[in-house]
């Protein structure tokens, strides 16, 4: 069994949304976190990823996070609420409390928890103000929780000004590109002590995409929003976690990485 035994649960954010490849499947920050961290120490490690798009915070906590402990790994990653923020009578501590029960249960299996917050994209999209004063809400309510716990590994994004600018995300403007979930990346790796590489943290030169207007973002992007919010469905009905046991991420070499 490896030394690092890494598993992710969350949302969209931790499955990798917006971080597509070229041949559909999404990479995301932890799958690039894991092969980073695999480089830092030279040696493989377990990585496992449940986490599934659409998904409510408790709703993550719920379905993923007993499976999860199940592994035995040595290192749980958390993040959730980005959808809670969306609904309309969003209830702030109820979903901080998720996080409660996470830490409660890593506590109890002795697996070190990597919480992590979103990062911040109310300034592209439609209710700005809204979600950036929600947003702020719960990392001040998620910090409270784990203020006594140096225990408790931090990745924060949510207070990333570049981060939320636009060379960051993807088209939809909810969710990060391959430039942001490398920053991402970085970040955890840095809080766990392998470090990343420099380039991780800044934007590379991507294809350039024609910013949408504002009728073809909302037809493209919040319509179909909408129309799941109305109908009762989600963005990852009938998903599967993409990494639903171990897989081992051998290193690089040094050419490769």
């Amino acid at each position: 069994m490896t030394a690092v035994r890494f598993v992710a649960i969350g949302d969209s954010f931790s499955e990798g949304v917006g971080d597509e490849l070229p041949d559909g499947r999404v990479r995301g920050w932890a799958d690039i976190a894991a092969q980073g961290w695999a480089d830092a120490l030279g040696e493989s490690i377990s990585y496992a990823n449940l986490a599934i798009r659409g998904r409510l915070a408790w709703p993550v906590v719920e379905e993923q996070l007993e499976p999860a402990l199940a592994l035995n790994p040595t290192h749980l990653s958390f993040n959730a609420g980005g959808n809670d923020m969306l609904r309309p009578r969003a209830d702030i501590e109820h979903i901080a409390d998720a996080f409660s029960r996470v830490l409660r249960r890593c506590a109890e299996t002795g697996t070190t928890l990597i919480v992590l917050s979103g990062a911040n994209p109310s300034a592209g999209l439609p209710l700005a103000s809204l979600i950036q004063r929600r947003g702020d809400e719960l990392s001040a309510a998620v910090l409270r929780r784990i203020a006594d716990r140096p225990d408790v590994v931090q990745a924060l994004n949510w207070p990333d000004r570049e981060l939320s600018t636009p060379p960051y995300w993807s088209e939809d403007r909810l969710h990060m590109n391959a430039n942001g979930h490398h920053r991402v990346a970085a970040r955890v790796l840095d809080a766990v002590g392998a470090g990343a590489p420099e380039e991780w943290w800044h934007a590379a030169t991507l294809p350039a995409d024609e910013r949408l207007g504002t009728a073809a973002y909302y037809r493209r992007h919040v319509g179909p929003w909408i129309k799941r919010r109305v109908t009762g469905r989600s963005s990852g009905d009938g998903r599967q976690p993409k990494y639903g046991d171990w897989i081992e991420i051998a290193p690089r070499d040094a050419a490769a990485a």
